[in-house]
């Protein structure tokens, strides 16, 4: 019942796999400056977020010392 393959059938199977390989790796390789951009476009996006979330860290450093200043001023008045 099972199937018994001649060389010439293993040959052919061999090749159809082979072709398959080169088929698939020219076909994918072409994606890479796409799939590059979009990382460093996604990179510098974060590195912009970044500095603006630093900023924004810094003025509510900032606003919370000057109301703890005008506290503390009003609290001595």
């Amino acid at each position: 019942m099972g199937f018994e393959f001649t060389l010439n059938e293993w040959l052919v199977v061999g090749l159809v796999f082979l072709l398959g390989l080169v088929l698939g790796g020219a076909l994918f390789a072409g994606g890479g400056r796409k799939h590059k951009e979009r990382y460093a476009d996604e990179h510098r996006r974060a590195n912009e977020l970044q500095a603006e979330n630093d900023r924004l860290r810094k003025d509510v450093r900032v606003s919370d010392a000057s109301a703890a200043r005008a506290e503390a001023k009003a609290e001595r008045t």
